[in-house]
């Protein structure tokens, strides 16, 4: 089994900051991959980053790029999304999850985290 555990959310204005992290625990060796995913009301859940702990290759979904970093730091089992120019569309749960290789799909990942909410002000 492997635990996620999300922080970082809250409230920001429109064009502001906030950066997202998701420490790991338990057998993280069965997982190669760490995903971020979002979900808003009423919407389908959206993949806006990945990363591979082995190689550091990541995924970006057209939606977030050059907004959206996503990194690691593998001594702390921790992987990072870094949220510049939030704009109000980037509310929703954002979820971190583990699966075994780089993918935007949902169902290739096995562990997730509780969420965390993002909500951005116009």
């Amino acid at each position: 089994q492997v635990q996620l555990v999300e922080s970082g959310g809250g409230l920001v204005q429109a064009g502001g900051s906030l950066r997202l992290s998701c420490a790991a625990s338990g057998r993280t060796s069965s997982t190669d991959t760490m995903g971020w995913f979002r979900q808003a009301p009423g919407k389908e859940r959206e993949c806006v980053a990945a990363i591979t702990w082995s190689l550091g290759n990541r995924y970006n979904a057209d939606s977030v790029k050059g907004r959206f970093t996503i990194s690691r730091d593998n001594a702390k089992n921790t992987v990072y999304l870094q949220m510049n120019s939030l704009k109000p569309e980037d509310t929703a749960i954002y979820y971190c999850a583990a699966g075994r290789r780089l993918s935007a799909v949902s169902n290739d990942y096995d562990y997730w985290g509780q969420g965390t909410q993002v909500t951005v002000s116009s």
